[in-house]
């Protein structure tokens, strides 16, 4: 029989460059995205890895380059078509990123008032989106209440909550037991599986990225270095690649 099609592209970076104050943060970059994928990008702590995840949803603008989401360049979005376009994502920030003065209800709520969703239908769409991360009966908690791990969770039932067909996560294992990071990544996966949805995950812990994802990329001096499926990444015998997953501390990484 013959192969399958492979997925089309639901994002894409071509040559993309930023820098700040004259550091350059992306050099040239190129990436892509399939629909339905599961994909992970290492990197170690500094290389970017926030900066090319706030391009994809246009939260940041390269300064050479382009970035397509769904054949459409970011580019030519703004004002209200941008907040529109934006609605495709669901984005977890590190650590959950909730405001503290809400209750988790209305931190899951936010995101629904501000499209203008109505009263009743915000209320089914929160219970909904607490059921689907496993926090039900958890609403009228605040922040300050939960362990890091539910934080965590009630950033994703958020992220969720317009229904997007791309969901972000950035380090969502940061500061978590190797138990709790097992949790999340389960429901990163369950999530992506209820959703039907497209996934992108910067992190730099192995064993999550080895356990989530379809292929997983190293960012590198701006730059995507090394882009494969789990085990092929594992065999690359690239310098670069064996020294983050060894852990090594020389090697190209540290020159």
């Amino acid at each position: 029989m013959p192969a399958a099609p492979e997925p089309p592209v639901k994002i894409r970076l071509r040559e993309v460059t930023k820098g700040f104050a004259g550091r350059i943060v992306l050099d040239g970059l190129d990436f892509e995205v399939r629909e339905g994928e599961s994909v992970v990008v290492l990197g170690g702590s500094g290389t970017g890895k926030s900066v090319l995840l706030k391009h994809m949803i246009g939260l940041l603008r390269p300064d050479g380059g382009t970035v397509e989401v769904d054949g459409r360049d970011l580019a030519t979005l703004a004002g209200p078509e941008l907040t529109a376009f934006r609605r495709r994502f669901g984005m977890a920030f590190q650590e959950g990123a909730l405001f503290d003065s809400m209750s988790v209800w209305d931190n899951v709520a936010f995101p629904l008032l501000r499209a203008g969703w109505p009263k009743a239908k915000r209320a089914e769409r929160v219970a909904e989106c607490l059921e689907m991360v496993h926090l039900e009966g958890a609403g009228r908690k605040m922040p300050a209440e939960l362990s890091g791990g539910m934080r965590r969770r009630v950033g994703f039932a958020r992220a969720i909550a317009l229904e997007p067909r791309i969901l972000l996560f950035d380090e969502p294992n940061t500061g978590l037991d190797p138990v709790i990071k097992a949790v999340i990544d389960e429901l990163i996966l369950e999530l992506q599986d209820k959703l039907q949805s497209t996934a992108v995950t910067i992190t730099h812990d192995l064993t999550s990225a080895f356990r989530i994802a379809d292929r997983i990329a190293l960012l590198f001096r701006g730059r995507i270095v090394a882009y494969a499926p789990p085990e092929e990444f594992r065999a690359l015998p690239d310098a670069r690649v064996q020294q983050f997953i060894r852990g090594l501390a020389s090697g190209p990484l540290t020159e």
